[in-house]
């Protein structure tokens, strides 16, 4: 099977150090052959690490207009991604973005209308490259949960911090911090904690939540309590913090049932089943994962990150900021 080739769209941090390693890693599945960003120097930058000849763009729309790109992958701020994957969509190519695809509800639902319409016309495919969804530990412990083998699932508890400051690569990043989206950092990186809650657990029927924001320079909000009931019965609970963290923290989930319970991270999945302890160690590379499958995709093979569930993940933020709002639980939309 020939490479796919492929368009990268956006030229920041993540696609510099994920997506292109990622790309690269995966030898002749892709072949990068264009890049787009409205800045001309980071594109410059970053098609100089590539082989080849890749053409870079400042405008969209010719890069779109080839015929001889297969599909785009588009890294760019969540704000402005909406219109990017629709262009994209109704230029028949195939679309892997970043995660979560909209800032909100109301315009992902109107962008997955649209979607829906163009990939069953045309045979294209979209993607959403949330990395949390390939990650074994959190589908093997779903996979643990839905066998029934830690018995019914009684409670969820998950604290979690990651420190952003001038020393953090993404502080430095202004579209996370200049509220053109819900949630700043708690929606960018939220999404995440979220998919894995939802792989593991299953759906999460309400929220009640209090958030603040500790630091002037991380609005809207840094530090959130929330509270959950899933559609399985279990209670759970979250915290997280983006001011500072703990010695003693190890942020893993944890997962108790009737009969058992889990202690899951990205790197290990512990479980204990009636008394016996078994643990199992990962290694894995997210990003490597998601465009693999988005490969796998574009020849037929579903996906296990859609856009709608993508979007669920935004619905349950969006409930978390509401709830925080008026001092009520809230039922998430339900996308899914």
């Amino acid at each position: 099977m020939p490479p796919i080739r492929l368009a990268i769209v956006g030229s920041g941090i993540f696609a510099r150090d994920a997506h292109l390693p990622a790309l690269k890693a995966l030898g002749d599945t892709y072949e990068i052959v264009a890049i787009y960003s409205r800045n001309a120097e980071t594109v410059a930058a970053l098609a100089a690490t590539l082989p080849g000849s890749v053409q870079t763009y400042t405008t969209l729309e010719p890069l779109l207009a080839r015929t001889d790109i297969d599909a785009v992958d588009i890294i760019l701020p969540i704000a402005v991604q909406p219109p990017m994957i629709e262009a994209a969509l109704k230029a028949g190519k195939h679309v892997i973005s970043e995660k979560p695809g909209a800032p909100d509800v109301e315009s992902g639902r109107q962008l997955l209308a649209t979607a829906h319409e163009l990939t069953s016309r045309a045979g294209i495919v979209w993607m959403i490259a949330e990395n949390i969804r390939f990650e074994p530990a959190y589908q093997q412990a779903g996979e643990i949960i839905r066998r029934g083998e830690i018995g019914k699932p009684i409670q969820l508890g998950w604290q979690t911090a990651s420190v952003v400051n001038p020393q953090n690569k993404y502080y430095h990043t202004a579209w996370r911090r200049d509220k053109s989206f819900p949630g700043g950092f708690i929606l960018d990186g939220g999404v995440h904690n979220i998919a894995a809650m939802r792989m593991v657990m299953g759906e999460i029927e309400a929220v009640s939540a209090f958030v603040t924001q500790v630091r002037p320079d991380l609005p809207p909000a840094d530090t959130l309590c929330v509270t959950f009931r899933f559609a399985n019965g279990a209670l759970g609970s979250w915290t997280h913090t983006y001011v500072a963290t703990s010695p003693w923290l190890n942020g893993a989930m944890q997962v108790i049932g009737e009969r058992g319970a889990m202690q899951i991270s990205p790197q290990q999945l512990d479980v204990s089943i009636d008394g016996k302890i078994t643990a199992q160690a990962f290694q894995v590379n997210g990003v490597q994962e998601e465009l693999a499958a988005f490969a796998r995709a574009i020849g037929g093979e579903p996906s296990r990150s859609t856009p709608p569930h993508a979007l669920q993940d935004v619905a349950v933020i969006q409930a978390i900021l509401e709830s925080a709002r008026t001092g009520q639980a809230v039922q998430p939309v339900r996308v899914v």
